[in-house]
């Protein structure tokens, strides 16, 4: 009995001994998980709180609006949904873009494009509403957004690449990566050959250009050519990218809308100090021809 009493101390010693080192173990690895945890997921939070996406703020377009003719109601309504979308889009892009980037990303991906197709959408709005009433003025000084509310540095970091785009490229040409995305979608091959880009030619089609507004006027013609060969460029760069839809999608569209915009403002220019020209939204669209 008592030679057996210092073997079950022994066993009883080294059995406690044994679970606190587990237990001091367990305790170890677990505060160094939740240390690593902390500085991993704190440290990612930090960035997300820093690079808070914010919200897109536009001027709101349906109280700037005269009566509008019966006529012209449905297509009005149309396209006030449509610049509602825009929106949208823009913040759901805000959101899914946060952290890339440089500092110019969200000017030059998102509110550039942005600005670009309310214009091209206001212009429809005072086109749609001028067929049959007098066209309503000064609709375009509410095509630009602002960003409210981003969390500091936000998509600052990072390098102007991360949004596609040079530091100052030509407006629109960043923000078509949603678009892109949807082209892309299917994993085909859908940009199979360059070919190119073919647009109507604008400057015949004008009437005689004041003088008041020929600067304007030739410098935003100027702006027509300049985006034809980005869009043939982008051909060339995209080869082999995208699914079925990717040109249309991707390069065509987006096209169209900044030639919509280029054209209104070349008419806006025309029309302050003569008659509007009639019809160069027929200008806008382009083809691919292989």
């Amino acid at each position: 009995m008592s030679r057996a009493l210092p073997k079950y101390n022994k066993r009883r010693v080294g059995f406690i001994g044994g679970a606190a080192a587990v237990a001091l173990t367990g305790a170890v690895i677990a505060g160094t998980a939740l240390a690593g945890e902390s500085s991993g997921d704190g440290a990612g939070a930090d960035a997300r709180t820093l690079a808070g996406p914010g919200t897109i703020s536009c001027p709101d377009v349906a109280p700037r609006l005269p009566a509008v003719p019966a006529s012209a109601r449905a297509e009005v309504d149309r396209t006030l949904g449509d610049l509602d979308k825009q929106i949208a889009e823009a913040n759901q892009r805000l959101v899914d873009t946060v952290g890339q980037g440089g500092p110019n990303f969200v000017r030059n991906a998102i509110l550039g494009p942005l600005e670009d197709k309310r214009f091209a959408a206001i212009n429809r709005i005072a086109t749609a509403i001028g067929r049959t009433a007098e066209r309503p003025a000064g609709l375009d000084a509410l095509a630009p957004c602002s960003l409210a509310g981003q969390g500091g540095a936000g998509q600052g970091a990072g390098q102007d690449a991360g949004g596609g785009q040079a530091a100052t490229p030509p407006a629109g040409d960043a923000g078509q990566g949603a678009d892109q995305g949807g082209g892309e979608d299917t994993g085909q091959a859908g940009n199979t050959g360059a070919g190119a880009i073919s647009c109507p030619d604008v400057a015949p089609r004008l009437p005689a250009v004041p003088a008041s507004a020929r600067a304007e006027v030739d410098r935003t013609l100027g702006d027509l050519d300049k985006q034809i060969a980005e869009a043939n460029q982008r051909l060339v760069d995209t080869v082999g990218q995208g699914g079925p839809n990717f040109v249309r999608n991707a390069i065509l569209g987006p096209l169209e809308d900044k030639r919509f915009a280029a054209v209104n403002r070349i008419a806006t220019a025309i029309g302050r100090t003569a008659e509007r020209p009639a019809g160069l939204d027929s200008l806008a669209a382009c083809t691919l021809t292989e």
